[in-house]
């Protein structure tokens, strides 16, 4: 089984949150983790805004960008290119996702089909899910 985390779901593998647990677990079960390449930016993103709300986090986030730029080889990265943001814009317009969440699920679909082994979808945005319920793949429930 592979794992594919979208930003939601990679940023509780680095800062402990609800269903952190949840997620490390699959991580620690899946044969591997993917990512689409926009996780790379939207980590940092994430871990930007933490640090400008809690500015007192700072050295520990400054901890978890490091991690996470050292865990990224182990990920298994799915590049995006015309055809995926093709799908994706289908999928903005089907399931009314913004466009960053329909890369993520369009990745997350193309690696489900052309994968010799099951996927399980980790996200915590509410309508991504359905939209990923909907094209028939299993969503990791917290």
């Amino acid at each position: 089984m592979i794992l594919f985390c979208d930003t939601s779901a990679l940023v509780k593998l680095y800062i402990a949150e609800d269903a952190s647990d949840t997620v490390r677990r699959a991580a620690d079960q899946a044969e591997a983790v993917a990512v689409s390449r926009l996780a790379w930016v939207e980590m940092h993103a994430a871990v930007a805004r933490r640090g400008r709300e809690s500015p007192q986090d700072q050295p520990a986030l400054d901890v978890v960008k490091r991690q996470f730029a050292m865990d990224w080889k182990q990920f298994v990265v799915l590049e995006v290119n015309q055809m995926l943001v093709e799908l994706a814009s289908e999928y903005a317009d089907a399931f009314s996702l913004r466009a960053y969440d329909a890369v993520q699920l369009a990745s997350a679909v193309r690696l489900r089909d052309q994968a010799n082994t099951g996927l399980r979808f980790a996200c915590f945005d509410r309508r991504l899910n359905q939209a990923a319920g909907l094209l028939g793949m299993e969503v990791l429930n917290a």
